[in-house]
């Protein structure tokens, strides 16, 4: 066989093996790198056109939690790279605007688990929704960044590594270059 022959193999080999799996609403050439075992409920997310999802993502549309039935749906832009090991869970909704990048162990999620002493064990709790979260397009999260729930992020806005971003920011925020007094109020 030829070089180009085998090149081109290995080519349409790896676009097979990264196809997204059955029921996700996806646009053109979009890849999701494996192993990608981790995605549940299908149904309940859209991928824009040529984006890329690296290996291990969780991406989980909660719709049913200890008997409370919810209506999660993850949107996710064109253009937009989401790097391995990324978290994506909600109860109620992410959209993530086009052309965003997320850095690795990204951690996004709309909800949290029932915190009262009197009901019982924590994860026998119902989940507390926060909101659906928000990132505008353009905007790049850095590595192990958290979006905490009800979050809202405006375009190009970056959120520095290691970051857990409670509040919500306007467009062009740059989050990485806070003094210490703006960050004790954003992220505290």
């Amino acid at each position: 066989m030829s070089a180009n022959l085998l090149s081109t193999l290995r080519r349409t080999l790896r676009r097979i093996l990264s196809l997204p799996p059955r029921g996700i609403k996806a646009g053109k050439d979009v890849r999701i790198r494996r192993p990608h075992k981790r995605i549940s409920e299908p149904s309940h997310i859209v991928i824009g056109d040529h984006t890329i999802i690296e290996s291990n993502p969780l991406i989980a549309p909660i719709v049913e939690y200890e008997g409370v039935c919810y209506q999660p749906e993850i949107k996710i832009g064109q253009n937009v790279y989401i790097g391995p090991n990324a978290y994506l869970a909600c109860i109620n909704g992410i959209t993530i605007g086009d052309s965003c990048v997320l850095s690795e162990f990204v951690f996004i999620d709309d909800n949290t688990h029932g915190l009262d002493p009197d009901a019982g064990l924590i994860m026998k709790q119902q989940l507390v929704d926060g909101g659906k979260i928000v990132i505008g397009k353009n905007c790049f999260l850095g590595l192990r960044s958290a979006i905490m729930p009800g979050v809202t992020l405006g375009e190009h806005c970056v959120v520095g590594m290691n970051s857990v971003v409670i509040k919500s920011f306007p467009s062009l925020f740059d989050a990485c270059r806070c003094s210490r007094a703006a960050s004790a109020v954003l992220f505290a």
